[in-house]
């Protein structure tokens, strides 16, 4: 689509006193190019309906308008960032859905109607939390292309025997073909964050790599590696799970095991007393 003729946002955020702040994590990516390259990282977005969580000025906004997206929605809870998107929407009529509200409590599929990508640079202290949320419901989206710090960016790609990898591997990678597209240096934001950037590509798998719960494979990895150094037999004791009829040693640490260990526990988690009364776990999962 041709872009409207629109003030540069250098302008608009100086016209609508619109300063990052820190409680919302708001680090603001002006440069066309790079808001671009995230969109076309995205994929042909011909026939989609999009979703941005965190517009801020609207950056990322006008490069997901300039794209064939059948429709783009944006969900801001800065209610200083409303008056922007009410101009845009101005700008590009009925495309742009503005939605206020707190991502974390929104019902983000019923947003829009399918087909969805989400596309979005997310706060630095929600993105893990968004993405949990939005791995639960991954059967709701196409794909999610998104923009973490690359500490974050990295642990979804981590392997086994590495440093980086972890839960946040092991659920992303049960659902999800991961790749991170390219990285965005701090001094591309205003303010400039403390960290290096990183847009990663989520495909969700046409089913996951094996059947199991998401609570119990959350559970279970996050008891795991809550207590990384030891070895299973000691990380996993409270579950009174039987390694070797698993065929998994009990002298090897969490980060030696593949996403399919993980599922073979989880089930075997599922199938135990301390699962059917569950009590013994919330505390200490939910610690």
């Amino acid at each position: 689509m041709t872009p409207p003729d629109l003030p540069p946002l250098r302008e608009v955020i100086r016209k609508h006193d619109l300063k990052a702040r820190k409680s919302l994590g708001q680090h603001f990516l002006l440069d066309s190019n790079l808001t671009g390259r995230i969109v076309r990282a995205a994929g042909d977005l011909t026939g989609y309906h999009v979703i941005e969580v965190g517009p801020g000025p609207g950056g990322l906004t006008r490069a997901l308008l300039e794209s064939p997206a059948l429709t783009v929605t944006v969900l801001e809870k800065d209610h200083r960032c409303l008056s922007i998107m009410a101009e845009l929407k101005n700008a590009f009529g009925n495309r742009l859905k503005v939605v206020a509200g707190d991502a974390l409590k929104t019902d983000i599929p019923a947003l829009t109607s399918p087909p969805r990508k989400i596309v979005a640079n997310l706060p630095y202290n929600l993105g893990t939390p968004l993405l949990l949320r939005w791995l639960r419901e991954i059967e709701a989206y196409r794909g999610l292309t998104l923009m973490f710090q690359s500490e974050v960016a990295d642990r979804l790609i981590a392997q086994p025997h590495t440093k980086a990898y972890g839960r946040l591997s092991v659920i992303t990678q049960w659902l999800c073909e991961v790749n991170s597209a390219f990285n965005i240096p701090k001094e591309a934001f205003t303010p400039p964050p403390n960290v290096t950037s990183t847009v990663s590509n989520l495909t969700p798998r046409p089913s996951p790599l094996c059947s199991v719960s998401f609570e119990a494979l959350e559970t279970v990895t996050a008891i795991a590696f809550g207590k990384r150094r030891k070895m299973l037999r000691a990380s996993l004791k409270t579950l009174n799970l039987d390694l070797s009829a698993l065929e998994i040693e009990p002298t090897r640490r969490p980060e030696e095991l593949s996403v399919i260990d993980f599922c073979r526990l989880a089930n075997a988690l599922v199938e135990s007393r301390a699962w059917q009364a569950k009590s013994s776990l919330k505390g200490e999962f939910y610690a």
